[in-house]
């Protein structure tokens, strides 16, 4: 099956099974307003689901619940990480849903995730509201609690001395003391840079906007950029582009700003080098300063604050600095230190 994404259908080739089907739910979603990447996730999970169905002969008008537990099981096969498994359970629903107008029916031999139903209360990390109750429990794969180490002083020096191009210090920068996403950096045009208030205006996942205050090394490294590097003569307003070849001039893409990191993982040995990372080590560095997790909600784009506690929880390296800082306090409180002095001491005497 044929996908090409872009900003209007049709995305599949209109001569596969299930390709109008598939278009017609895709444009619904375009209709809403959904960005080209959020459209691009979807067409993916459907591919996935084609595949399925396919190998399994499966008709996708009479889907149960019962198979979402074999595409579970199909995927496991395939070594698929668990928050991808369930990012695409919940478009067959929403499919399936499309199609029929109805929910997935339950049938015998399917179970619900009571494991992962929270009832009715206060949120268990942020205690800010009282939780909706849900009619029924949608069936989901357990995600394991994987804590990202944020990279450390050497490495990020590391990284950034390898960078000879005031684009790619201007782009790593706003990553490390902005925390923009990827496609935000990308998404930038030159007006949307105040060099002279110093602040940027960002747009986020589903076209949110914010503003927000950009350093001072941050305002030079893009003022050296757009002085020095940046063609004069762009057929665009994007703030980064291609600096040679054929496509010089045209706006940076995904692919090109993939290499940029790709290239120093596994020709300089920073092998935990990517955007994400350093976008996540904002957020560490932050609420290491003590900033509150409403601004750095708001700061990193976050439409919900259990994300960000995400992103902040605290490292090894961390949780070992404080631990160390508490115990030197606790000690000197009780005198430990001193009293293991004094035993030494008795026993120095007695042998």
């Amino acid at each position: 099956m044929h996908l090409k994404i872009k900003s209007s259908g049709p995305y599949f080739g209109e001569t596969e099974p299930l390709a109008n089907e598939f278009n017609r739910f895709l444009s619904t979603l375009s209709i809403r307003g959904l960005s080209v990447t959020t459209l691009r996730a979807y067409a993916y999970d459907l591919l996935t689901m084609h595949r399925w169905l396919v190998s399994t002969k499966y008709d996708v008008y009479a889907l149960n619940q019962t198979n979402l537990l074999d595409f579970i099981a199909y995927k496991k096969s395939l070594n698929a990480n668990p928050k991808s498994i369930n990012r695409e359970l919940v478009t067959i629903r929403q499919f399936f849903r499309f199609l029929t107008g109805d929910d997935l029916a339950p049938a015998a031999g399917s179970t619900v995730s009571a494991g992962h139903y929270k009832g009715r209360g206060m949120d268990k990390n942020l205690g800010l509201h009282r939780l909706k109750s849900k009619r029924q429990l949608n069936l989901r794969v357990k995600t394991p609690r994987i804590l990202v180490e944020p990279l450390t002083e050497e490495q990020v020096c590391a990284f950034l001395g390898t960078l000879r191009r005031y684009r790619d210090i201007a782009i790593v920068h706003l990553m490390l003391l902005c925390g923009l996403r990827s496609q935000e950096v990308l998404r930038l045009h030159t007006y949307d840079v105040d060099l002279i208030d110093h602040f940027v205006r960002v747009t986020g996942k589903g076209d949110k906007q914010r503003q927000l205050p950009i350093p001072s090394i941050l305002a030079r490294s893009i003022g050296d950029y757009l002085e020095l590097e940046r063609p004069k003569n762009c057929p665009n307003s994007n703030l980064f582009v291609v600096l040679q070849g054929p496509r010089r001039g045209k706006g940076m893409t995904p692919a090109g700003l993939r290499i940029l990191f790709r290239y120093r993982r596994e020709h300089r040995g920073i092998p935990n080098a990517n955007a994400h990372r350093f976008r996540h080590t904002f957020g560490a560095d932050m609420a290491r300063n003590g900033v509150r997790l409403p601004i750095l909600q708001k700061m990193m784009g976050h439409a919900n604050a259990v994300t960000t506690l995400g992103y902040i929880n605290l490292s090894m390296n961390d949780i070992t600095t404080e631990f160390q800082r508490a115990s030197a306090t606790i000690r000197k409180k009780y005198s430990l230190d001193a009293d293991l002095n004094n035993v030494k001491s008795d026993l120095n005497e007695i042998f």
